[in-house]
């Protein structure tokens, strides 16, 4: 990412070369892939691509790869004098943790008719959080701004349709988080090909004027 910037999650365009030469490789493709499986597996139960009792099987992602390794990714970002991924992906591999122990410790279930409420609460905070990292993501590239822009609507619509019971919400922020899912997607591949290439290879719209 040198003479031409090729910014993945980062406040600034560092180079391909320079990375390896530090011998400190960019976690924001490998942050970006675990957040981008794990959203993919959640929102295809929510847009009931596949059955709901499969829901269980997206508790492993949640724990190690969305939880545990895109956590892992921030302490590097943080590592890296990077803040914006730092907290981009700290804070949702703590999202990723808080719904894997929701679930698998039955803690939604726990609220009982509530249920709605509580888990509706929850999704709220994490929409007005997304929405302010969607405006400091301007700073970054089109990429970045096209992930955290669906990701916003994606928990808008989770946050309605658990508020009110609304199954027809929470498919179309399932189908918008299976489209936030793709643009993580890409957005590691455009960071694992250009690191790998030294050069730009797929282009991720860095923000001018920065």
């Amino acid at each position: 990412m040198a003479t031409r910037t090729i910014p993945a999650v980062r406040e600034d365009a560092g180079t391909a070369p320079a990375s390896r030469a530090a011998g400190f490789a960019d976690p924001g493709p490998l942050g970006l892939a675990a957040f981008a499986m794990t959203t993919f597996f959640l929102s295809a139960v929510n847009s009931h691509l596949v059955p709901a009792t499969v829901e269980v099987g997206v508790l492993g992602l949640a724990l190690f790869y969305g939880g545990i390794v895109q956590i892992l990714a921030g302490m590097w970002e943080f590592a890296k004098g990077n803040t914006f991924g730092a907290v981009a992906f700290a804070s949702y591999g703590a999202f990723w943790l808080s719904f894997w122990y929701l679930i698998a410790h039955g803690g939604a279930d726990a609220m009982g008719a509530d249920k709605g409420k509580g888990v509706g609460l929850f999704l709220l905070a994490w929409t007005i959080f997304t929405a302010y990292m969607l405006i400091c993501s301007t700073r970054t590239s089109g990429v970045l701004v096209a992930v955290f822009a669906a990701l916003a609507l994606t928990f808008l619509f989770l946050t309605i349709g658990s508020f009110g019971g609304s199954t027809a919400m929470t498919q179309i922020g399932g189908w918008l988080g299976l489209v936030t899912a793709l643009l993580a997607w890409y957005g590691s591949l455009a960071g694992v090909m250009n690191a790998t290439a030294g050069r730009v290879v797929l282009p991720t719209f860095p923000a001018r004027n920065r």
